[in-house]
This record gives structure tokens, sequence and C-alpha cells, in this order.
């Protein structure tokens, strides 16, 4: 089975995901990273040349081009919430964990939000969109990991699968 990491940019999904795959002896994936090597743009280039919803639709193609795939951890981006379709894909084919990541701590990571590319931030502030997604992610998640304020990734790694035996066990 797969492992999809989704929350805030900033929560860690890359760090952590990268631990988890090796970990695990797992694949790893970033969709974000897919995006960029596909269209020779950045995340935020692509926001600001094409707009939010063309880079959704980026987003939703890269992720549903996956394929079946067995033993990866995959790392879409924050935004990958807002795309039914593409979290139905990812949930009929991995565990979804939720990186649940306090407010402070995403402040702190994201200092320069206009170069992060993030999807809604030009119609936004990042507390708006934070409390928006929060619900989202806590929608499509099969399991919820807080990330520490002093942001363990091995801890995280280690809670995560903890957290994931039983699901993985029941898929």
């Amino acid at each position: 089975m797969n492992i999809t990491l989704i929350g805030m940019p900033g929560a860690g999904k890359s760090t952590i995901g990268k631990k988890l795959a090796k970990k695990l002896n797992y694949e790893f994936i970033d969709i974000d990273r897919i995006i960029e090597q596909r269209t020779k743009l950045t995340l935020q280039q692509i926001i600001d040349n094409q707009g939010d919803e063309e880079f959704l639709k980026i987003e939703q193609e890269a992720v549903l081009e996956l394929g079946k795939l067995k033993n990866y951890v995959i790392s879409p981006g924050g935004s990958v919430i807002y795309l039914p379709k593409a979290m139905r894909f990812l949930k009929e084919n991995s565990v979804v964990v939720f990186l649940d990541i306090s407010f402070a701590n995403i402040q702190k990571r994201l200092r320069d939000q206009s170069t992060r590319g993030i999807v809604g931030i030009k119609g936004k502030n990042l507390k708006t969109i934070f409390q928006e997604r929060q619900i989202l992610y806590k929608k499509y998640a099969e399991v919820i990991v807080s990330i520490a304020d002093d942001f363990a990734a091995d801890l995280t790694v280690e809670n995560i699968i903890r957290k994931i035996q039983y699901p993985l066990a029941s898929k």
C-alpha cells in the first residue's frame, strides 16, 4: 500500500515523506517537483502567470497520472484538497495521513509566502487559508498526526508508522 501525506505548505510533507519512505523502504514522490519538472516553471511562476485555477488543473493531472503505484510515499501540494477527483484517487490508492501543524509554526516556516506557490494567497491571508484548509485536510484524512512545535521529523515518522498499522491491515 501507499501513503499520501497532506497538509499545509511548510508542514514538512517532503522532509517527513523522504524519511518515511527510507524507513519503510518505499519510493518517494513529490508532486510539486513533478509539476516543476514538467512545466519548467516554479509553482509560483505557474500561479503568477496562469492563475490558481490553471495550477489546480496541472496539479490534478499530475496526481491522476500517477496510476497504480505500490510502496510509495506521495507528497502532493497543500492545495490538493481542493481537488475532489484527485483526493478520491489518492484515497483509493493510499492511506491518507494529515500532518497537522499549528498556525504559529506555519507562520514561522513560511516567512516569504509570495514565493512559495500557495494557491489562494493573493486573495486571502495565510490565516484564512489555513483555517479553510484544516477542515478539508481533516475531511480527507484517514490518519491525523500532530507535528510537534520542535518539528521532530524522526518522531513524526515513528508516529505515522504506529498509527497506520491498523488502516494498512484493513486495506
